[in-house]
């Protein structure tokens, strides 16, 4: 039997010694810490990824507390807080749109996570990082069943609204290339945007599983 003393160690056991040290060697930029992106933000961190850089515009309201972690500090901004409880997370408020994206530079990121609902800054994402280094969520609202989510790339989705806008978008702006998203195949149960945590948590949590395997499938550096 494995004697275990650290937070990490069960990681290790996961992926091995190596594959641990790439995790803590990595930084990752995280768009969005509302329903999913703050599980995948949890979860990230749990495993050992070394630095997160979070960026979100948004301060956190009642009507966020069904679903999003860090909450319960109703006007507080949503990156600081989730700084104070995440110590290696880096917070950057900034309201994200086509020209902020245009600008910045992505080259010092091993994985960039879009988990953001503006279509354009999604579509802008997706032509100015680097392919291979993008994984986006798609529709997380409206759907009560975890199950029915799937990692696949974007022109494999079905039934997610988000997911099919997002294509025809994608075709529209010239994008050739492919990008790995987290999507539902649950028909939707409301019109307007309700939501469920087990559901948006899965969504972030599978986001983070999708983003891990694209940093331990990296080459090391």
């Amino acid at each position: 039997m494995v004697e275990l003393k650290t937070r990490y160690d069960r990681v290790k056991l996961l992926v091995g010694e190596e594959a641990f040290k790439k995790l803590q060697r990595s930084h990752v930029l995280l768009f969005g810490v509302g329903g999913v992106g703050s599980y995948c933000l949890d979860a990230l961190m749990r495993t050992g990824v070394g630095k997160i850089t979070i960026v979100d515009g948004d301060v956190y309201d009642i009507t966020n507390q069904n679903r999003q972690i860090g909450s319960e500090a109703v006007g507080e901004v949503k990156v600081h807080h989730l700084a104070t409880l995440y110590p290696r997370a880096i917070p950057l408020h900034v309201r994200v749109d086509e020209a902020w994206i245009r600008t910045y530079d992505f080259s010092p990121y091993d994985v960039v996570i879009d988990a953001i609902d503006d279509m354009r800054s999604k579509v802008a994402l997706a032509l100015h990082v680097k392919e291979g280094k993008l994984v986006c969520s798609m529709g997380g609202a409206k759907r009560l069943d975890p199950t029915r989510i799937h990692m696949d790339s974007i022109w494999n989705t079905q039934q997610d609204a988000l997911a099919k806008k997002f294509r025809y978008e994608l075709r529209k702006a010239g994008f050739k290339g492919d990008l790995n998203v987290v999507y539902s195949s649950e028909p939707p149960n409301c019109t307007e945007l309700g939501s469920f945590v087990g559901v948006t948590g899965s969504f972030g949590l599978t986001l983070a599983s999708l983003a891990l395997k694209t940093l331990l499938a990296k080459d090391p550096t």
